[in-house]
């Protein structure tokens, strides 16, 4: 077996809690849906990879639900996001300093929710710095489960896919990430943590 030698994490229900029930529940009653319509989930998913704006974003929703107004929308947009815990800084801060391990961070997220994360947690900066590379899916155009976007990180840092860890909370991301030759975690944000990696998947290191 390859030795690991470059770890890959999501962020969100890996490293920032979610609450993504709550926050399609939510969503849901606002817009007096049953269940997300198809034109919805695609706009969801070009704002992801950065092909449209905030602006148009909140466009598409206010032209559709005409009488929603836009703090009702942008709070039942990132409602979502809950806290980030500071063990789990301090985990990433001494894997950094240890320098045993390239670090490499790739979210789906949009802009909207990051800009929120940059004003509700003072040390999302900090965070990031200890990444060697930092991937944002609306800044990079390509989004998980598609392979490409594990292709992308491959190609971008010269690394063979058999050398890393990928930790995601989401199946459909690990298993196309397993297919490719990646080690996989696919963690289970309901009762594992990030910070007991090298207890869980110990056989790896």
């Amino acid at each position: 077996m390859s030795k690991v030698k470059t770890l890959i994490f999501d962020f969100g229900d890996v490293f920032i809690n979610l609450d993504k029930q709550g926050a399609m529940q939510n969503a849901l009653n606002l817009f007096k849906l049953e269940t997300f319509e198809a034109d919805m989930i695609e706009t969801n998913i070009q704002y992801e990879i950065g092909k449209i704006s905030t602006a148009e974003f909140v466009a598409f929703y206010k032209t559709k639900f005409k009488s929603i107004n836009e703090t009702d929308l942008i709070y039942a947009w990132n409602c979502i996001i809950k806290d980030f815990p500071e063990h789990r800084l301090e985990f990433i801060k001494n894997l950094a300093q240890r320098k045993d391990y390239k670090l490499i961070l790739l979210s789906n997220t949009n802009n909207m929710h990051i800009d929120f994360i940059k004003q509700n947690v003072p040390f999302y900066e900090e965070f990031k710095a200890y990444f060697d590379a930092f991937y944002l899916s609306q800044e990079i155009n390509l989004r998980k489960p598609n392979a490409d976007i594990f292709e992308f990180v491959l190609d971008e840092n010269k690394l063979k896919a058999e050398e890393c860890l990928f930790i995601d909370d989401t199946k459909d991301n690990t298993d196309t990430a397993g297919q490719l030759g990646f080690h996989t975690w696919n963690i289970d944000e309901t009762r594992e943590d990030v910070v007991d990696l090298f207890k869980i998947k110990k056989e790896l290191f």
